[in-house]
């Protein structure tokens, strides 16, 4: 870390990549001040168990509370007067669940991330906003690798089109009021602590419970998985970058696509066991193939993606097995 960081505000802090960042932080010296509304999109108690890894750190205060709720939000903003910057991960995720409850992601995905850059563009001497947005938001493009300077106007489900209204909410603000601003496209994320409703958990429980795994478009898919480390030190890389009160957007990924029967044919050589798979087509919101073109987060971020799919899905099943208190 090249700033001299000291605290840091972190929403989403109990969710998967910003339990992740928080550890990461915390190792480093750096006092975290954590927000989540700990919701039951999945199982909460993964979520308290990712917050029981931190919640003792001295330099780590946590509060249970809903980014959209404004005067709440106000309320945590105004106890820490010297926090200057924020890492925003706090969203509602999922593609596939934004096409049957679509409010959610527009109170939290939206108006969640309006709350936070109201908050910054008030703080006194703010500094630098990183923010999740998405890999999804490349939504129907055929043009492979994505590039962050390709267009991104055609967004296929919900989740896509509020991660891409982010981006463009946080363009008018760095325009309007000055401020500094950086937006990270993230490609498939997993390891240890990941979530349950995303492709290595569903079909890691599914192998080990004798059931079938259900693989769309009939296999034919295809995937930039980005191991979480990697991730997070992307983060900390996009926190210390050069700043001109600019609003810049860079894609987190592995730089390298993975064949979906490949990945699925990993996990099976983990675990021990082989899948029974239900061939099914595709589902709706879904893109067969994701890809990132990384040259701009090389060159000004220095980021620089180092696990292996093999390294990394063997770390996530010997997290999951001992997570689940499961025997080999």
């Amino acid at each position: 870390m090249t700033r001299d960081f000291k605290e840091i505000f972190v929403t989403g802090v109990a969710g998967f990549i910003g339990s992740s960042l928080a550890r990461a932080l915390l190792k480093q010296g750096v006092k975290v001040v954590g927000v989540d509304n700990i919701n039951d999109y999945y199982d909460v108690n993964l979520k308290l168990a990712r917050l029981a890894t931190i919640e003792s750190d001295p330099n780590f205060t946590f509060y249970k509370a809903d980014i959209a709720d404004k005067e709440v939000m106000e309320d945590i903003w105004a106890k820490h007067p010297d926090i200057i910057d924020v890492v925003h991960l706090a969203a509602q995720a999922g593609v596939r669940h934004s096409l049957k409850d679509p409010y959610s992601y527009v109170r939290s995905n939206v108006m969640g991330h309006l709350v936070i850059m109201e908050l910054c563009r008030y703080r006194a001497g703010f500094r630098h906003l990183v923010y999740a947005s998405s890999s999804s938001v490349y939504g129907g493009n055929t043009k492979i690798p994505f590039a962050a300077t390709d267009t991104t106007d055609l967004p296929l489900s919900m989740y896509a089109a509020t991660k891409k209204a982010d981006e463009l909410m946080t363009q008018s603000y760095c325009s309007l009021y000055g401020m500094a601003a950086t937006g990270l496209r993230f490609f498939t994320v997993y390891g240890p602590w990941g979530r349950p409703d995303m492709s290595a958990y569903l079909f890691a429980d599914a192998i080990i419970k004798d059931q079938p795994i259900q693989v769309f478009n009939y296999g034919d898919m295809s995937r930039d998985f980005t191991y979480i480390d990697d991730i997070v030190s992307g983060i900390i890389a996009a926190l210390s970058r050069d700043l001109n009160h600019d609003h810049k957007v860079y894609n987190l990924g592995n730089n390298n696509t993975e064949n979906l029967m490949d990945f699925i044919g990993v996990i099976e050589k983990c675990i021990g066991k082989e899948a029974t798979k239900e061939m099914l087509p595709m589902q709706p919101g879904d893109v067969q193939k994701t890809y990132a073109d990384i040259e701009l987060s090389q060159k000004e971020l220095g980021f620089q993606p180092k696990t292996k799919i093999n390294e990394g899905l063997a770390k996530f099943i010997d997290w999951f097995l001992d997570y689940h208190k499961i025997k080999r």
